[in-house]
């Protein structure tokens, strides 16, 4: 291990932000403080860390507060360059940021928008997440990982979050995203991925992140019957 121990970082249990600043640390071999955070009652720490965004992930180093996950990333891979996760062809870097950004952008909002909505909304987020989901499959078919044999690459830890997430999302809606038929590319780098003992180790207890993500959907729903109840006496 790195011996870093002024890197700390700031997060919350089952966000799929932290977990890839967490998976970089722990493949880059740096010696780290986790520091949980309550996103619904956020610390006195947290809002003057990152008085911005008010969000985490947030990463300290050496006094130096860097925030945004996947501008975090980077920091990681240029501060320590060992096991490097960003291609070093200026193409093949620029390609992984845009998937990374598309996957975070696109899949990870239609995804829990088809998992949280009913009616024709669940609808056409399922058909934009089942869209997204293919261009993404096309990205990875014929390859074992988006970084080729290297299965700690850039992209594997930005959009990792879809192995385990997606999953919970599907059951909690009773709809399938991952369809091993349709998504035979995915599917495969799913099971290799989850199979990863870096990753194994570091994910929240599977039926503790289910209830959590209950949870929240409850209280998406309830915040939508509120706005429509509030919509129908303005309108009469």
């Amino acid at each position: 291990m790195i011996m870093a121990t002024k890197v700390k970082v700031l997060g919350f249990w089952c966000s799929p932000f932290v977990f890839r600043v967490v998976w970089a640390l722990k493949l880059k071999g740096v010696e780290f403080e986790y520091i949980e955070e309550d996103i619904f009652n956020k610390s006195t720490r947290l809002l003057e860390l990152n008085p911005v965004h008010k969000k985490v992930p947030v990463l300290v180093h050496d006094d130096k507060v860097i925030v945004e996950s996947l501008v975090i990333l980077e920091y990681i891979d240029e501060t320590w360059p060992q096991d490097p996760l960003l291609p070093q062809d200026p193409y093949e870097r620029a390609m992984a940021r845009f998937w990374a950004k598309f996957a975070d952008e696109k899949l990870m909002q239609t995804a829990w928008k088809s998992t949280c909505t009913k009616g024709e909304e669940k609808e056409d987020a399922l058909k934009a997440t089942m869209e997204v989901l293919e261009k993404i499959e096309g990205e990875l078919k014929g390859k074992s990982y988006f970084g080729g044999e290297n299965k700690y690459a850039y992209l594997e830890i930005a959009i990792g979050w879809i192995n385990y997430l997606i999953p919970i999302w599907e059951e909690i809606a009773s709809i399938q995203f991952l369809d091993p038929k349709r998504f035979p590319a995915i599917t495969a780098w799913k099971s290799k991925f989850l199979d990863n003992p870096l990753i194994k180790e570091t994910l929240p207890p599977r039926e503790k992140l289910l209830i959590y993500l209950h949870e929240r959907v409850k209280h998406r729903e309830i915040d939508a019957t509120i706005r429509e109840l509030a919509e129908t006496k303005l309108e009469n």
